[in-house]
């Protein structure tokens, strides 16, 4: 588990200023296992309000601490960027959606494959998105004796 120091010099690689609020969210998103929502955010944060926790993700996002991954669940989710990350399209990673347990994963090892676009096209971002069962849902699966294909 990180401690304040690694929240403030998180917060500081990226030109935000600390606040408790802030270190709260950060706190939190450092802890998940996983990318999150901002339901997710909401329901570990009950003391902080929602517009507060909306905010702080908007000004993480500004600051590319974190990035946002369309995993169509029909809910932004949320993961942080590694420290040398601007959220360009070379930045970019796969994600892994589970539909069992809907986690998304971040594959920071797999990069999207850059793709060549008709002339007259420009890219601003990728969305790349596998869907399937995680490794814990597909042991789950297996025991009860379904295939993942199932």
């Amino acid at each position: 588990m990180a401690n304040e120091e690694t929240y403030l010099k998180l917060l500081a690689l990226r030109d935000i200023k600390p606040t408790a609020n802030r270190l709260l969210v950060l706190r939190e998103m450092l802890a998940a296992d996983r990318a999150f929502s901002l339901l997710d955010l909401e329901d570990r944060l009950v003391t902080m309000d929602k517009s507060t926790i909306f905010r702080t993700i908007t000004l993480f996002l500004g600051h590319h601490l974190i990035h946002a991954i369309d995993d169509g669940s029909g809910s932004l989710k949320y993961a942080l960027c590694s420290s040398d990350c601007n959220c360009e399209v070379d930045d970019l990673h796969t994600h892994f959606y589970c539909e069992a347990c809907h986690r998304t994963f971040c594959f920071k090892q797999i990069h999207i494959p850059r793709v060549t676009l008709p002339e007259g096209f420009s890219m601003n971002s990728i969305n790349y998105v596998i869907k399937g069962l995680c490794n814990e849902c597909a042991r789950k699966a297996k025991r009860k004796g379904k295939t993942p294909d199932a």
